[in-house]
């Protein structure tokens, strides 16, 4: 069976420097025409071209690419991805960046794929725990700053002391809480929250 050996290059529409992976691509090599670019904002992860290429890549084939996010935005992404590139397409991938994500045998009792899945797996829950502690980390700042009196959110505009005879006019129904709100320059929820003491 011939293999092919294909290339995966993703660049957002902010960072356009193709060039580092297409480098790194042809050096490996990959043949310029069996290299997939997709260029797409952080937001939108539709890719037109790996869609193409995961149509083309079939068993026995080889996927390069430079870095493992490539393959996706996080690491479910990409396990989920690794999963059907190694698993239901049965072709090999090699991250250029992470020699150990190389899943081709490596004629040693432990298999290329074997290695690779548990580097992978590894890297996924280091990157999950990660995420878990910084979340943690930023609970725990939210509530010291708390204790220590830090106020969160915009700060409050100070009540003028111009708003107090508004505040009368307003109660003994002389003046309507828009007007008032007006002639302060403030909204109208913001007099009236003044007004409730909020």
């Amino acid at each position: 069976m011939r293999k092919t050996i294909y290339g995966y290059v993703r660049v957002s529409t902010k960072d356009q420097c193709e060039d580092r992976q297409l480098l790194a691509l042809e050096g490996f090599p990959v043949l310029p025409e069996n290299i997939f670019m997709d260029k797409l904002s952080g937001k939108d992860f539709n890719r037109p071209q790996y869609h193409r290429l995961m149509r083309k890549l079939k068993q026995g084939d080889l996927l390069v690419v430079k870095s493992i996010d490539r393959l996706g935005r996080n690491y479910d992404e990409i396990l989920e991805q690794w999963r059907i590139i190694t698993k239901e397409k049965k072709a090999d991938i090699v991250v250029l960046d992470m020699p150990l994500l190389d899943t081709r045998q490596t004629g040693r009792d432990l298999t290329g794929t074997f290695v690779a899945d548990l580097v992978l797996q590894i890297l996924s829950y280091v990157a999950q725990t990660e995420r878990e502690n910084i979340h943690q980390r930023q609970r725990e700042g939210i509530a010291a700053a708390k204790l220590r009196g830090v106020q969160f959110g915009r700060p409050r505009k100070p009540v003028p002391p111009e708003f107090f005879p508004l505040q009368a006019a307003w109660k003994a129904g002389k003046i309507p809480s828009r007007t008032a709100a007006k002639t302060l320059g403030i909204s109208q929820d913001t007099f009236l929250r003044w007004v409730h003491g909020k």
